[in-house]
């Protein structure tokens, strides 16, 4: 989202592939505190990735990335 921004931030969403209930979520980088306290809510309320999928998140900034995420990645 931020394609021209030259800091790099990764983040992930853990994900129960069974239940599509978000368990978690991993940030290392600018605003990641204030960011990942945002989730935190979202995911004691028992959100799943598709009330992720569905929210519309504030543009341009790196918090958008956790509604955007598409891909999973299984391990």
């Amino acid at each position: 989202t931020l394609t021209d921004d030259q800091e790099r931030t990764l983040m992930k969403l853990v994900v129960d592939a069974k239940t599509d209930r978000v368990l978690g979520c991993h940030m290392v980088g600018p605003d990641a505190g204030e960011i990942v306290q945002s989730l935190a809510i979202a995911i004691k309320a028992g959100a799943t990735k598709q009330v992720f999928d569905d929210t519309i998140g504030v543009h341009p900034t790196a918090a958008e990335e956790f509604v955007t995420m598409r891909t999973p990645a299984k391990r």
